[in-house]
């Protein structure tokens, strides 16, 4: 099972085609649950070298910058290939709905 762990978000790169789909105000909707509840579901990032590659969770990404926050909750995952396209290895029980 993955442990999730705390990653500075400095470090993480968004790859310009998923910052295409940034919508600002489910940042902000997001945000203000961070402030009450904290943040409920990891990010999940994969190593490219020295940096992270985001995954998934570019909105929880956003929000926690937003806050000025320097660190974020996340899994590390492993890609891996398959055929043509490359997948990410990630167990079911934690893969988003």
């Amino acid at each position: 099972m993955l442990k999730s762990k705390a990653f500075p978000i400095e470090k993480i790169y968004v790859p310009a085609k998923r910052r295409q789909t940034l919508d600002v105000e489910k940042v902000r909707q997001i945000a203000e649950s961070m402030l009450q509840k904290g943040q409920e579901t990891p990010i999940m990032v994969r190593e490219d070298g020295e940096r992270l590659v985001l995954v998934e969770g570019l909105h929880r990404l956003e929000a926690c910058r937003s806050l000025g926050e320097q660190t974020i909750l996340g899994y590390l995952v492993q890609a891996r290939k398959h055929s043509r396209a490359a997948r990410i290895s990630v167990p079911a029980r934690i893969r988003p709905g």
